[in-house]
């Protein structure tokens, strides 16, 4: 199955109207600097909805360099990433995945969530995450050097790690790290007022929400209330929904499918923002 991937070029030097708006939470946007002007590798981790693909878009955008992202899958291939012969008119014509494109254009790829792609992926990204920086094409035999702009990022969500999916020492410790986490409030109401479109006093109603749904430790929650998801409710409030009802369609039913867990949600989001349709 082909990669699901995305590529943005922004041209050096940027305009800051073009640089994709993301609120940094602490000193992440030196340490990406200072990864990519050293060549190395940067393993981001952190939780759903944290903003961790803004965060490499911004970047991007802000070294005027071209990102390819590809969304990482269980049936996600080293072929898929590096390349595979096709067949078209008679002809067998190689085609570059994702990651030998990003290798010969000196782009910034982005490997979302890579602990979901199948363990080969991995062992394909040593030789580029390590000083050697080479990417090895076994079925054209080119050995690509990579260049001096080129980065390499992945990222993935501690909470899904286990036993089946995670990532090896030999593979963790070929990269730098960042965690990441939810904004601090300050810094979450900024992003709601910006992103969702929402006034002062609504986007502190969402983040106490956020707050008090985070603090919930009695439910099978997968994940909690994450900033993606406040910033949709926010958006639904500014067209024109009713809070309650845009906190219960973006945050409660987004979170369970399970009767008592949604309840339970629905209980927290009316103690908190009310039974008022404000």
């Amino acid at each position: 199955m082909a990669p699901v991937l995305s590529a943005t070029a922004p041209a050096a030097g940027a305009s800051a109207a073009r640089v994709p708006f993301y609120a940094a939470q602490g000193s992440e946007c030196a340490l990406f600097e200072h990864c990519f002007e050293q060549q190395l590798p940067l393993l981001i981790k952190g939780p759903t909805g944290c903003g961790k693909t803004r965060f490499v878009e911004h970047m991007a955008a802000r070294l005027g360099r071209p990102l390819i992202t590809v969304s990482c899958h269980d049936d996600l291939s080293a072929a898929d990433l590096v390349g595979r012969h096709l067949i078209g008119q008679g002809n067998t014509v190689w085609a570059d995945g994702p990651l030998t494109r990003a290798v010969r254009e000196g782009a910034i790829v982005y490997l979302d969530e890579v602990v979901e792609a199948r363990k080969d992926t991995t062992v394909v990204l040593h030789p580029l995450a390590d000083d050697r920086r080479v990417l090895p094409i076994e079925r054209t035999g080119e050995l690509l050097q990579a260049p001096p702009e080129f980065m390499l990022v992945i990222s993935y969500n501690p909470g899904y790690q286990n036993l089946l999916k995670g990532l090896k020492p030999s593979t963790r410790q070929r990269f730098t790290a960042l965690t990441l986490d939810y904004p601090a409030p300050a810094v979450e109401r900024a992003i709601l007022e910006r992103e969702g479109r929402a006034t002062p006093a609504l986007a502190a109603r969402l983040v106490q929400l956020a707050q008090a749904l985070r603090r919930l430790s009695d439910h099978d929650l997968e994940e909690t209330a994450s900033t993606r998801l406040l910033v949709m409710a926010a958006r639904l409030v500014a067209s024109g929904l009713p809070l309650r009802a845009a906190c219960r369609a973006a945050v409660v039913d987004a979170l369970s499918d399970d009767s008592d867990t949604l309840a339970a949600l629905d209980e927290v989001v009316r103690a908190v923002v009310g039974d008022d349709d404000a």
